[in-house]
């Protein structure tokens, strides 16, 4: 699943997020969760309950797609769901010191990227290591999911992305970035930005997080029933 762009701003980023997956498994709404150490967002999961984007108010957002580098087999049962990960990590104090030291054993494949106004990171897990990556946090940067879209077709997609923004003008926005992953386009709607395969798996929703100085929010997009929800956060400090 999963188209993914960041876009650094002059006060923080905006990360845009297309999820593809099977229908039934699409949310139609924002969950609000708090605990000791953090108040966070996300959409969750209809299918294992976890989720694949979300953001809290210290200025952190994490989201995840499926397969690390390239597709592999499904081998189930695993011993637990890579979207309840996601939510495990935003329950403990520091969630990337959690993830670090996580043991990821029977864990399928994944790509996790961990955004704060300090670092980009990302983490590949394929099955037998962790793959730690640090990118610079002034770049603009694309992923999209191994499972999905095969190493030429990830090229072709994120072409798509360089083009857009070498062919503007100005900076892109937030509404910018939204039609860019609502439009963006390979000449093949089985690999569009939004895609369809037979309806058996297909871009269920957009999620969007804007991260400035003061505030994080969160757009949650429904593309199954054409509803949108919105989520604010008060950061507890500013965000640097």
């Amino acid at each position: 699943m999963c188209t993914v762009t960041y876009y650094p701003g002059k006060t923080g980023f905006i990360l845009t997020h297309n999820r593809d997956e099977a229908p039934k498994r699409s949310s139609q709404q924002i969950t609000d969760a708090e605990n000791l150490f953090r108040h966070y967002v996300f959409p969750r999961d209809t299918g294992a309950g976890g989720t694949w984007i979300t953001a809290d108010n210290t200025g952190q957002v994490a989201c995840l797609l499926n397969g690390a580098f390239i597709k592999h087999r499904h081998l189930p049962p695993y011993r637990r769901s890579r979207g309840l990960i996601l939510l495990d990590c935003f329950e403990a104090a520091d969630p990337v010191r959690f993830l670090e030291n996580y043991d990821f054993t029977g864990i399928e494949p994944f790509t996790l990227l961990f955004f704060s106004g300090r670092s980009v990171l990302e983490m590949r897990w394929d099955e037998s290591k962790l793959h730690t990556t640090m990118l610079p946090t002034d770049q603009a940067h694309f992923w999209c999911s191994a499972t999905l879209y095969p190493p030429e077709m990830q090229v072709q997609r994120e072409q798509v992305f360089r083009n857009w923004l070498s062919a503007r003008f100005r900076a892109p926005e937030a509404d910018d970035l939204l039609r860019l992953h609502r439009t963006g386009s390979v000449g093949d709607p089985e690999n569009d930005y939004v895609m369809n395969r037979q309806e058996r798996v297909r871009t269920v929703c957009i999620t969007q997080v804007v991260c400035e100085v003061a505030e994080t929010r969160m757009q949650y997009f429904d593309l199954l029933n054409n509803q949108e929800d919105v989520r604010a956060l008060t950061l507890q400090r500013e965000l640097t």
